[in-house]
């Protein structure tokens, strides 16, 4: 009888190495993947892509993407276990993708859970405490697997079973990843886009704007997310914010992100920077978009201002206010 087993795949080295495992071992594998608007990778499309990389290499394994929304926004806002060096909740976000990969399991009647988890490599999630902690809290302790260092633990019921070998399973802990990559270069797995994984909730602009954006916002939203990483943020003493783009691309952004409230100021005859502004300071607004233009705009500038449907424009008197 072939065993199936659902493994949470990041397309980081880690998670792909654990599905090799256990495809290695006659193990029908699926793959679950969780999207959030978090993903450091370097392109929008690069998360994506690891993650298909990863599936071509293990043969092709079925995979299923689940979208974090509104409800993983509220556990970042509200974790149970805390921080960590920023606003990454690492336990709680765990311990919901455990659960939902418990989920899936139901629902295409697999036998466990395997993950690429590595003892002692993330400080907040996975020292032995806190993966504990995960299989107590996700309620399925017994069939959750970690390939990559199995052999810390006591064996678990896909062990006991013989449905996976023990002996082939691995003894990985540490931060080190050599153990890692000569184990991929063994198995011939040579694309890893991102081996180590990348969370913006780590990274301590991003959490800062997470902070005040949690501060200022009534009723957070997931699709605040991806104009929280776009252009340079100020949020002014009377609460308004602005947002200023650093390039052609993030004014794109920025125009197809703003909301209908938002006042939209887009450059007309000079080469400037586009500007959000959420709130009612346009002079100020105006002064930002100016400091940020490179070239010496004209005399008589004019800046199309975009508010609730409604277009005007605006014409300085100053080159620079």
């Amino acid at each position: 009888m072939t065993i199936k087993a659902i493994g949470l795949l990041s397309g980081g080295l880690d998670s792909t190495l654990a599905a090799g495992l256990m495809v290695a071992q006659g193990i029908e594998v699926h793959a679950i993947n969780f999207t959030s608007p978090f993903c450091q990778c370097t392109s929008k499309n690069a998360c994506c892509a690891s993650v298909i990389t990863a599936v071509q290499q293990l043969g092709d394994i079925p995979l299923k993407r689940v979208f974090l929304g509104d409800d993983y926004l509220e556990l970042v806002r509200n974790p149970r276990h805390g921080y960590g060096a920023g606003m990454n909740p690492c336990l709680d976000c765990r311990i919901i993708k455990i659960k939902k990969a418990a989920e899936y399991l139901e629902e295409i009647q697999a036998s466990f859970i395997f993950t690429g988890e590595v003892l002692g490599q993330r400080p907040m999630s996975q020292h032995k405490r806190a993966l504990q902690i995960i299989d107590k809290e996700s309620g399925i302790a017994d069939i959750i697997l970690r390939p990559l260092s199995a052999l810390h633990f006591s064996p678990t019921l896909p062990e006991r079973e013989g449905w996976v070998d023990r002996n082939k399973l691995l003894s990985i802990s540490g931060r080190s990843r050599k153990d890692q990559i000569h184990l991929a270069q063994e198995r011939g797995i040579t694309e890893y886009p991102c081996p180590a994984g990348g969370c913006l909730l780590t990274d301590k602009n991003f959490a800062g704007r997470l902070k005040d954006y949690f501060l200022f916002t009534q009723k957070p939203s997931i699709q605040d997310m991806s104009l929280l990483k776009t252009g340079r943020h100020f949020r002014l003493e009377s609460g308004d914010k602005i947002i200023v783009s650093r390039n052609e691309e993030e004014g794109e952004r920025l125009i197809e992100l703003h909301q209908q409230n938002d006042y939209l100021l887009v450059p007309e005859n000079f080469s400037g920077p586009v500007v959000v502004l959420q709130g009612k300071d346009l002079q100020t607004a105006i002064q930002k978009l100016l400091f940020y233009t490179k070239k010496i705009p004209p005399a008589k500038m004019s800046i199309e201002c975009i508010c609730q449907g409604k277009s005007f424009c605006i014409s300085p008197e100053e080159n620079r206010v």
